[in-house]
């Protein structure tokens, strides 16, 4: 599960690169989260929108020796990119790591930032990026690229999932379902959001949406309504992570994920057409 929360201002300050995140990251957890190399870093400093960023990284559990299979990259190109990808577990099955796929998808995604042909779009982003990877498997991906008008372009594949939240509530909800992972790479949700100072951002793969609520969101950031230092984004990002962690463990919890596959299931039975696989894939 990858979770990175983002705090928009208006003050001068220096977008945080991939490598001031890599230094805040365990080493075991680094590894799986920043095996892809961010472009060279050229601070972003603009008086009228900058963004703080903070990430959190936690391994289901048995995945955990391996690092997980979730990967992303932060970038301070232009506005600022950020990406989150989840490999999909089914290849674990044909014994193929689905980290791989994952890992090399953000490194491949990371290094066409500044591409002339992407031309800081994020579908074209995750084309060319996925054309680049050679590694055998497929993952979920999200990609936010924010320009210097504090418009914030989102493309998805998948349900990988983002959140606007502006003055306690939220602006904009990516809506999440597993059957979009039936999407292909050449036609990925692309939305635009304007963006102001005091939004933050919540984008993280399914490991977070599945087990949080999003009035839990809300309420765990209205807690810590002075969102603005980096060391308090961070420190937000690993709060929301621990918290999905904790739902994820708890037999008893009835989690996102759980109903909607109640829901699924009940309106399939109208139909005699059950799904039941995806009813037993459990919190992640």
């Amino acid at each position: 599960m990858a979770v990175t929360l983002v705090s928009c201002c208006r003050h001068h300050h220096q977008f945080l690169s991939s490598f001031e995140i890599a230094n805040q990251i365990p080493r075991n957890r680094m590894m799986s989260s920043i095996r892809c190399s961010s472009p060279p870093f050229n601070p972003v400093v603009r008086p009228e929108l900058c963004i703080r960023v903070g990430t959190q990284l936690i391994p289901h559990p048995k995945k955990a020796a391996k690092g997980g299979e979730d990967a992303f990259f932060v970038s301070s190109y232009n506005g600022g990119v950020i990406a989150v990808a989840d490999g999909v577990s089914g290849w674990a099955e044909k014994d193929v790591d689905p980290a791989q796929f994952s890992r090399e998808l953000m490194r491949k995604a990371s290094s066409l930032v500044e591409d002339e042909e992407v031309n800081y779009d994020p579908r074209i982003l995750v084309r060319k990026a996925h054309a680049a990877t050679s590694s055998t498997g497929s993952a979920t991906v999200i990609i936010s690229m924010l320009d210097n008008d504090g418009i914030l372009k989102v493309a998805n594949v998948g349900d990988c999932g983002l959140r606007v939240i502006r003055k306690g509530h939220t602006r904009f909800q990516h809506a999440l379902s597993s059957e979009a992972v039936s999407q292909t790479y050449l036609d990925a949700t692309v939305t635009s959001i304007d963006t102001m100072k005091g939004d933050i951002i919540v984008m993280g793969s399914d490991g977070l949406f599945d087990n949080v609520f999003d009035h839990e969101i809300l309420s765990t950031i209205a807690k810590h309504n002075d969102v603005m230092e980096t060391a308090l984004v961070s420190m937000l990002a690993k709060v929301l992570a621990d918290l999905a962690y904790k739902h994820s463990v708890d037999f008893y919890f009835d989690s996102p994920y759980s109903i909607e596959a109640r829901t699924r299931v009940s309106v399939s039975s109208r139909y005699y057409q059950v799904h039941v696989e995806s009813v037993g894939r459990g919190n992640k």
